[in-house]
């Protein structure tokens, strides 16, 4: 695979794993040591501090996965709808269209992976915040580059952050840990990923100091 003038394997795998969400095999159970596998290597991740707070709820009963996929729409659909209303181009409303698709489905999809993080950044003060979501981010892209590796499909959701104390119920979360996401965990139909339009890097890149003209 060619990007920009630089074929590797490992930029393939960073340059393809895309967003799946109408693509996710409802049908096919993924074995649990297939997971273990990917959480293996969200661990070697690094992390703030050397703080390894790292915890990951992997949810496959459907019941559960029932009660977050309500949690999902009814905090999230409504949102996707209006973005779909008002999408400006054809590939920003494709997104909101597969988005709203996968909302509809989300209770089929076999696995629901909660990234944690041990701590509250509210309770860390202001100053700290990146701090915190350092010590999760990397790791729950790390699993989601390992699930793409090993034929797996994921998507970073977000709609369950704004209903945090409904999803810790029905998960029985503490209330000392920090939620990140939904990550819909199954396995991928078709053979091929490309990656996605983007602008050439120097037109977000400035050298030694700010360049850019003020946002707009």
């Amino acid at each position: 695979m060619l990007i920009r003038g630089m074929a590797h394997p490992g930029l393939e795998l960073l340059t393809t794993t895309r967003a799946v969400r109408r693509r996710l095999d409802l049908t096919r159970p993924v074995p649990r040591d297939l997971l273990l596998r990917c959480v293996d290597v969200a661990q070697q991740a690094p992390t703030a501090g050397n703080s390894q707070g790292w915890r990951f709820v992997l949810v496959d009963d459907p019941d559960q996965r029932r009660r977050l996929a309500e949690i999902y729409r009814e905090a999230g659909l409504g949102l996707l709808e209006d973005g779909l209303a008002t999408a400006a181009d054809d590939q920003t409303r494709r997104v909101y269209e597969s988005a709203i698709y996968l909302a509809h489905r989300l209770e089929d999809v076999p696995v629901h992976v909660i990234p944690l993080i041990v701590g509250r950044p509210d309770s860390w003060g202001p100053e700290f915040v990146a701090g915190v979501y350092a010590n999760i981010l990397p790791a729950t892209w790390s699993f989601m580059l390992a699930a793409r590796s090993l034929g797996l499909g994921t998507c970073w959701t977000t709609s369950t952050l704004a209903r945090q104390e409904d999803v810790a119920e029905v998960l029985g979360l503490p209330d000392d840990v920090t939620q990140v996401g939904l990550i819909p965990t199954a396995y991928f139909t078709g053979s091929s990923f490309s990656p996605a339009r983007r602008p050439p890097p120097d037109l977000i890149v400035s050298w030694d100091r700010w360049s850019f003209d003020a946002p707009s």
